[in-house]
């Protein structure tokens, strides 16, 4: 028997990974108690997917855990042991302005869950992969220290810096930088898993992550851009914009591109490896060029407000730079680009509104 674990399951890329692998392992077993809707409101909730996934794969076990209850999560791995092949930790608190309010909340869900998945992995399966969604904002507001420049619709960084052609790679500092409480919680989480690598030899590989996006985004105004952003141009309701003048530029993956690469490192996995995973400079936009595209695709006007105070630790320009992890698998690829993202968030957005 063949088992994956996706924890964060019925979140994006927790739901995408487990609609991903039903067809590959003979259960795929979910661990989310909803915990976003606590975050972010009943905008946040992902009650609607658990349903979704629940209804439309037989094989697909869910667990209303908290990640933060180690024995409740034991109770999984005992049961499933060295069957678990897998493991997706897709579980977090994702908000960097939330991450404020809480953070005793923030890192013991960030942090010490991961800790958690970690070394239930090592008691009970050590011979699985596991895959961890980190975040670019491990890398705090060094961007913002790259040779940017102002165009009409977004910052941009000097065409003569190497990080022009293919964006920003893994080799920028962690430290030394501000990254929000939100980015600190990650950064240790980030570093953890690390270790679980190279110190105790856990298959483990981090992923560190642009804006990642798709139609099964429950978009919030704390978290979610794009699928929050296509939903205040279907309803009208009211968008706000947070400095930079709107033209903080970010890349953006599909969940299912990303769900991609996390097969591709399953198959042939390493122990501590780390990668940036974004759209790159195959996808990726400015504020500014989001509103745009989402008024096309909806055939509406949003109504946005402006802020100067930009969010702490906020970005200016970011674009990730995949060159390592594209020469580790070579046959993966980009699917989805920015407008057919878009339009299947429209989509998905229209049917459920």
């Amino acid at each position: 028997m063949s088992v994956a674990i996706v924890t964060g399951s019925a979140g994006l890329i927790g739901s995408e990974s487990v609609s991903f692998l039903v067809e590959k392992f003979d259960i795929v077993v979910g661990i989310d108690n909803n915990l976003r809707q606590y975050f972010f409101g009943e905008d946040g909730s992902t009650k609607w997917n658990t349903e979704r996934l629940t209804n439309q794969h037989s094989n697909y076990k869910h667990h209303g855990i908290d990640i933060r209850e180690f024995a409740q999560l034991q109770k999984v791995f005992e049961e499933y042991g060295n069957s678990i092949k897998l493991i997706i930790h897709a579980a977090a608190q994702p908000s960097h302005d939330w991450a404020a309010k809480e953070p005793i909340t923030d890192f013991s869900v960030n942090a010490t869950g991961t800790l958690n998945m970690l070394e239930l992995t090592r008691l009970f399966c050590p011979d699985a992969v596991f895959i961890f969604t980190s975040t670019n904002k491990v890398y705090g507001d060094t961007p913002n220290l790259l040779p940017l420049f102002e165009t009409e619709t977004r910052w941009e960084i000097e065409t003569s810096h190497p990080f022009y052609k293919e964006g920003i790679d893994e080799s920028m500092s962690i430290d030394q930088t501000k990254h929000s409480v939100f980015g600190a919680s990650k950064v240790a989480a980030d570093v953890m898993v690390q270790e679980y690598g190279k110190y105790f030899g856990i298959k483990t590989g981090i992923f560190r992550g642009g804006c990642l996006t798709g139609p099964n985004h429950s978009g919030a105004q704390l978290h979610g851009f794009l699928a929050y952003l296509m939903k205040c141009a279907i309803t009208g309701q009211q968008y706000t914009i947070f400095g930079y003048k709107g033209k903080q530029v970010r890349d953006n993956i599909h969940c299912y591109d990303l769900v991609n690469m996390f097969w591709h490192f399953y198959q042939n996995p390493k122990a501590g490896e780390v990668y940036n995973a974004g759209g790159g400079r195959f996808s990726n936009c400015s504020m500014l060029e989001a509103i745009s595209l989402c008024e096309k695709i909806s055939g509406n006007k949003i109504n946005y407000t402006y802020s100067d105070t930009n969010r702490i630790g906020d970005h200016i320009w970011y674009i990730s730079d995949l060159t390592k992890f594209k020469n580790h698998f070579p046959e993966w690829n980009w699917k989805y680009d920015l407008n057919v993202t878009l339009e299947e968030i429209f989509n998905g957005q229209r049917s459920r509104l």
